[in-house]
Formats: structure tokens, sequence, C-alpha cells
């Protein structure tokens, strides 16, 4: 059974049109508390948002169905959505709500479920909700309808989880960094944390007002943290995304680090104190060869996923790694976190940085990538793939590629995209396929 409602990361969409609408998001409420309504206790769901307008609207929404089924609901305000998970958990919730179109801009909104032990729910979960949201749903008597309360410490037990991650003989002090928290979800935590920790913390896309969430800032869009970092003489600089979930830091320089050398990092580092699981690290089919050569040399292994943050923890916990993420910037540290976390991992990241005592240029770049390069063709419905001219021009640069090369092409999850990717030795071949293979897909669409 195919999934209408759910894409890669939850619900998505463009605000006031189905999917996101308030009448689904309440009916989401409905069906997702009926699926999670288990015994005699009380129930209870956290909610958290992002600050884009539109979650005023979705939260209220959603506090309707979920009451009207009978949770109890605590709103966490404007909040990280692993902050989110770690709150499920912690206040014994019987399921977590995230709202929030993570990277993409305030016109858009999403709805992230996770389940009480604190992790997205699984395709079977998602489908089983969906033929809920089909069906009338099962209103709670009067004496039984659940409460709505807000809670004011939701940022405060964040901000002390993410820095138990830091290690404890290690601070920050001496280190200048410029943190970009894209007006999301961060924009109050991560400087906090970062601050406490000892660090001279220089900010932008703090000043959230609705509409100018990742709005030429944050992990998408890093050109204002290179100016500043290299503006202000900063350390190292640290972009986040609208709801902190991914992760991109910028050097001394001005050069970007993304996912894959992250998590190279990371993983070198836990390999040599002996806290690595599972021989390697999960990543998806989009990280890019070199790194897959360069933990090779260590002796580790690169397991790869489908592209999305919860298949790659799906690997992890079948297979007992804990390490992975994306090339992205979604970077998943089990030992902490559900899900992937952008202030935990910039917290290892710079915990690396302090021991070494070299320039971020000299100690985040561990391998050369190989040429690579993703394009996007936008389409309005049908099935471009499965047309035979693109089945043609798709066959013809894997053959030209075949040995030397990569190539991933594939629907998004979360928007009305193909997105296709190659890497190979040759840039210009690479070019050259791509540009071959966008161009049958526009047609085809």
């Amino acid at each position: 059974m195919g999934r209408r409602y759910f894409g890669t990361d939850g619900i998505r969409g463009l605000t006031n049109t189905a999917p996101m609408t308030p009448e689904i998001a309440m009916r989401v409420g409905q069906a997702a508390g009926a699926k999670f309504l288990r015994g005699d206790h009380k129930h209870r769901v956290v909610i958290g948002k992002d600050t884009r307008l539109s979650g005023y609207m979705m939260e209220s929404a959603l506090i309707a169905g979920f009451t009207s089924v009978g949770m109890d609901v605590v709103m966490v305000g404007p909040v990280p959505t692993p902050a989110v998970a770690m709150l499920t958990r912690s206040m014994r919730a019987d399921l977590g709500v995230m709202i929030s179109a993570s990277h993409n801009a305030y016109q858009d909104n999403g709805i992230k479920l996770f389940g009480p032990d604190g992790y997205k729910l699984s395709d079977e979960d998602e489908i089983e909700i969906e033929a809920l949201l089909e069906a009338a749903p099962k209103l709670a008597d009067p004496e039984h309808i659940g409460r709505a309360k807000k809670i004011e410490d939701a940022r405060g037990r964040y901000i002390h989880f993410a820095k138990s991650t830091f290690p404890d003989h290690l601070r920050l002090d001496g280190l200048k960094l410029v943190v970009d928290c894209a007006n999301g979800a961060a924009y109050n935590v991560a400087p906090s944390a970062l601050w406490e920790l000892g660090a001279d913390v220089e900010v932008i896309g703090v000043n959230p007002n609705g509409f100018n969430i990742n709005d030429d800032v944050g992990s998408t869009k890093p050109a204002a943290l290179q100016k500043r970092v290299v503006e202000t003489g900063a350390h190292i600089g640290i972009a986040l995304d609208g709801d902190a979930d991914r992760l991109i830091i910028v050097d001394e320089r001005g050069q970007i680090v993304d996912g894959d050398q992250l998590m190279a990092l990371v993983t070198k580092s836990w390999h040599a104190a002996g806290r690595l699981k599972g021989g390697g690290l999960v990543a998806t089919v989009m990280s890019n060869l070199g790194l897959e050569r360069y933990l090779g040399g260590l002796g580790l292994n690169l397991e790869r996923a489908k592209v999305g943050d919860r298949y790659v923890l799906e690997a992890m916990r079948a297979k007992g790694f804990n390490v992975g993420g994306e090339q992205s910037g979604h970077i998943i540290l089990s030992d902490y976190s559900t899900t992937g976390d952008g202030l935990v991992a910039a917290l290892q990241v710079l915990a690396v940085l302090v021991e070494d005592g070299r320039p971020a240029s000299e100690v985040l770049t561990l391998f050369d990538p190989l040429p690579q390069l993703l394009k996007n063709v936008r389409f309005n419905g049908g099935q471009p793939l499965e047309t035979d001219s693109v089945k043609g021009v798709i066959a013809s640069a894997e053959a030209r590629l075949n040995g030397t090369g990569r190539l991933v092409i594939r629907k998004s999850g979360t928007e009305p995209l193909i997105r296709v990717m190659a890497e190979g030795e040759d840039m210009g071949l690479v070019e050259r396929v791509v540009d071959e293979i966008c161009e049958a897909v526009a047609k085809a669409a």
C-alpha cells in the first residue's frame, strides 16, 4: 500500500494547500492520537514547532485533533526537532510532534511524528495512520476530552541536554565562532549552549519574524555565514537549518565543510577513542565516493541507506552503528540522540577541534571528494522517470560512468522534484550526463 500523505520526512507541503491545511492537521491529530491511545493511563503528546508564521495555525489544529480523542497536549514552543524527540522520551509522552518544513521557505510547513521512544515513526506506522485519516474519528466523551498546557522550561531542558554531550574535561574558552540559526527553531538555544560552554559567540539568523526562516541564511544558504566568519576572524562557523536537525560547518577561511566530511571526522575520532560501533558509519546513496574510499583506508565500512535520516537510523539500529547521517548535514549520533541533531553534532566537531589545536581548515577536511553534481528538475505530476526516453538516457549515462563513478536519480520525498546526481573521476563527463538526464526528464515532465 502506498502513502498518500507522508513523504521522506513526515507530511510536508505549501501551507493552506493539501495536505498542509488545518483540516488535515486536525485529522492527523485525531488519527495519530487514536493509534497511540494504549492502556488506561492519561495519554500525553508533546508538540513543538519552528518559527514560521503558519506554525501557530497548525499547532492549534493539531491540538484540537489530539484533545478531541482524549489526549493531553504539552506545548513546548519553538524548539529544535531533536528537542521534541528528547522531550517525548524524558516526559514519558506517548507521542511527539514537530511542526516544521525544515530547510524550506516560510510558505511551506510540515508535521513530523515521533513515537514514545523518541524515534520517528516507521513506514508501517505511517500507513496505519493514513488509513485512520480516511475513517471517521472516535471522539472522546465530554469528560475524557484532553487538556492543553504550555511548559516554559523546554528550552532550558534541551540546552542542559546538549551541553551534557560535550566532553567534561573540555571547554570552548578562547574559541571565537559564528552561529547561523536560520531564523529558525534554534535561534535561542544554540547560541546560549555554546556561550555557556565558554565560546565567544557571534550570531546571525536569530531574529525570526515568521517570514524569514531559511531566507538567505542557514545550512542550505551559508554565504552570509562564510562572509561573517572571514570578516570577524572567527575560528569556525556553524550553520543550522530551520528546525536545527542538520549542520554545515564553515572553516576560518570561509570554506564549507559538508556532512560527509563531518561524519568522517566524528567516525575517525570515535574509532580512535574506542567508541565507534558497527565498524564504520551509515550514510545514504548521495554521500560522496571519496568518503567511502577514506573510510576503507581506515579499515572501516560505509553502509549506504535510502535518502532520509530515518532510513539512516533504521540501518544504524538494525546493524549496530552509532554514527550515521547525510551529506546535507543530518548527523545522527545514537549515543545521544534518536534523530539528527545539528547542535550536538557541532559540539562533537568542536571537541575534536579544541583537542587538536590546529585551525579548522587543517582538521575538518579529511578527504578529497570526487567531482559530484546534483541538479533538480521540478515536475507537476506523472511518472517522468518511467518513460522510455528517460530510461534510455539514464541507461546510456550509466554505461558511460561504468567503473569510474555513480549515478543516483530519485524523486524528492519532500518537494515535487526529480533529483539527478552523478559523480566520477571526470567532471566534464559528470556535467554532461547530468545535463542530458535533466533535459530528458524536463521534456517528459
